[in-house]
């Protein structure tokens, strides 16, 4: 792969990264506060890649009027390795084209979010957080599974009260069948997304499919149980209602 072949590399993952941070794309890949950073890892890669190739042209055209006139015209092009040559012949090693896989990947494959399979062989990742700020006000209050996971664990549901509350996850099912309400958290890109859970009880379909993605309206539950993988807490929420919805753009939390 030559200096050319590598500019044109460059260029074609930094206009497919610019394509996912303008479009949905990039939330399957990174959380949503990143997408500055990746548009800007775009227009980094293609100002890289013209750089490349004005530098390339540059020094083309310098060692052609550096070289006397008989070296010019006598047939010979020490470019390709002959005579003393300057080194511009020099490519890199075959396997170098492998660099074009991600690009492929980036443009022709869009990974799905994980799900059930992935979050019920995983550990629920709830973690204390820093604190519980006041809620806004309103009937229903749409929380989000992490935030009413870790209100329901570490502040024992006094902040949730009696209040009605609505969320939207994912169906995940035990070997027993029961069923989780999940989402995906993530801390900074899909490679380290981990489950939070949340048990379901109370007016629940009487027949529920792992993956369907549901809006749940209920209240607070004081009933917990452990998470079978890592021991870890997870809460439970008394359902009212619930009816399946469309996945979200964003299937992530952060």
């Amino acid at each position: 792969m030559n200096r050319h072949a590598q500019a044109a590399v460059l260029f074609l993952i930094g206009v497919a990264v610019l394509r996912a941070g303008f479009t949905d794309l990039y939330l399957r890949y990174v959380k949503a506060g990143l997408r500055p950073l990746l548009l800007a890892a775009g227009i980094v890669l293609i100002l890289t890649a013209l750089a490349t190739v004005w530098y390339e042209l540059r020094r083309s055209r310098g060692s052609r009027e550096s070289r006397p006139d008989d070296e010019r015209d006598d047939g010979h092009d020490d470019s390709h390795g002959h005579g003393h040559g300057h080194g511009h012949g020099h490519r890199e090693p075959r396997i170098s084209w492998l660099l074009v896989l991600p690009l492929l990947a980036l443009i022709l494959v869009a990974p799905p979010a994980p799900g059930s399979y992935s979050a019920m062989r995983a550990g629920t990742a709830l973690q204390r957080p820093p604190g519980f700020p006041s809620l806004p006000a309103g009937s229903p209050l749409r929380l989000g599974v992490g935030d009413y996971a870790a209100r329901a664990v570490y502040d024992h549901g006094r902040s949730l009260g009696d209040r009605t509350i609505r969320m939207t996850g994912f169906v995940a099912l035990d070997r027993r069948g029961a069923p989780y309400l999940t989402r995906m958290v993530l801390n900074c890109c899909a490679a380290d997304a981990a489950p939070v859970k949340i048990g379901l009880s109370g007016q629940l379909p009487p027949t529920l499919q792992a993956d369907t993605w549901l809006e749940v309206t209920g209240t607070y539950s004081g009933k917990r149980t452990a998470d079978p993988v890592n021991h870890g807490v997870i809460p439970y929420f008394d359902v009212s209602r619930a009816r399946p919805v469309k996945a979200p753009a964003d299937e992530y939390e952060s």
